[in-house]
């Protein structure tokens, strides 16, 4: 179970997150929805200590930290148990698919070389990208890239994986093949968080929405039932743009 209390970060003078707090249970899949801006990708960098929040505390199972006071090793400890899929791939350009996959793996020690290579090109295989292992990230196209990123991310079998609008850099066309791989791995009980403007997406493989709007929790629930029926207008009204209608069907 994840556990985040009273989380906040500025940058500069301006209040990004304001006071969140929320919890995530064992091979729960939350969507984190809401505006440009509205604080979803800095919340899950948080999480990962990409981004260092001001206050706060995470809980991962039995490691608490607190934010205002971590260690070198609290992080190292946070970051083995969860990993991240970014919206720009972050590939080793000078690396192949095969060795961008087996990277952590070996460098931090967790397989031998040949293992590594074995595990990488069984979640390689998973992910649709078995023929193009000797190929450098500059070969492929960005729904390609993505899907290595998401087997990078599956190698090091984190506690949680977060996607940080995982499609925003794609041309549209390649947007479905991206989205069905983190459909498919969404069956293997494994706790998600994904920010993302996809919709019809989150209502179909979410268990909960949360929308963030200006920093804040403004609505959390069930991802179908938040999607077709919001309570609060700030939710009425971001959906609006997405679904074209008033009456929120999906």
């Amino acid at each position: 179970m994840i556990k985040i209390e009273h989380l906040a970060k500025k940058f500069g003078k301006t209040q990004v997150l304001k006071d969140i707090s929320l919890e995530v249970n064992d091979g729960e899949i939350v969507a984190l929805i809401g505006s440009s801006g509205a604080g979803k990708s800095t919340l899950i960098r948080c999480l990962n200590y990409l981004e260092q929040a001001e206050s706060g505390t995470i809980t991962f199972d039995e490691l608490k930290i607190d934010l205002s006071h971590v260690s070198k090793k609290e992080i190292s400890a946070l970051r083995q148990k969860s990993t991240m899929v970014f919206q720009s791939f972050n590939l080793f350009k000078n690396k192949t698919v095969l060795e961008n996959v087996m990277e952590g793996l070996v460098v931090n020690k967790i397989l031998a070389p040949a293992d590594a290579r074995k595990k990488a090109l069984e979640l390689l295989s998973q992910v649709g990208m078995s023929e193009k292992i000797d190929s450098y990230p500059s070969q492929l196209s960005g729904g390609q890239q993505q899907r290595v990123g998401i087997a990078r991310a599956l190698a090091l079998d984190p506690k949680v994986i977060l996607f940080d609008e995982p499609t925003s850099a794609l041309d549209p066309e390649l947007v479905g093949e991206v989205l069905s791989v983190i459909k498919k791995i969404s069956h293997e009980d494994r706790t998600m968080i994904i920010v993302t403007h996809e919709m019809d997406f989150a209502c179909d493989v979410a268990d909960r929405v949360i929308f963030l709007d200006k920093g804040e929790i403004a609505e959390k629930g069930a991802a179908k039932e938040l999607l077709r029926h919001p309570k609060e207008e700030r939710t009425k009204k971001f959906l609006s743009r997405y679904l074209g209608s008033e009456d929120y069907s999906i």
